[in-house]
């Protein structure tokens, strides 16, 4: 028999959704990242082109990027020696618009 502390009820959430969706946050709860997403939105730039667009270091975008790649909400494809970064969550890229026009919106 089915030990029933083990089944979770659809209401409930398990650890590594509770995991995911923390780390979800986390990753909207930095300015730099907001602002790296933001732009993704509109179409894919390069490392170079995040960085100049918002006015950074080369190397913050780069560590921003990582972060934000091992979450899975940007991808990048490679052309050459460059890297092309797009957002890769339509998901979390329609929260983070929303609560932009949120903010925007009080």
């Amino acid at each position: 028999m089915e030990n029933q502390q083990n089944r979770s009820t659809p209401d409930e959430l398990d650890e590594e959704t509770l995991f995911i969706v923390s780390q979800t946050f986390k990753a909207l709860s930095e300015p730099t990242r907001i602002r790296i997403l933001h732009l993704l939105a509109e179409q894919e730039y390069s490392v170079n082109q995040i960085a100049e667009k918002l006015s950074l270091l080369q190397s913050t975008v780069s560590h921003q990027l990582r972060f934000l790649k091992n979450l899975r909400l940007v991808k990048y494809r490679r052309e050459g020696t460059t890297f092309y970064y797009s957002h890769d969550d339509e998901h979390v890229m329609n929260v983070l618009e929303q609560t932009i026009d949120h903010a925007r919106h009080t």
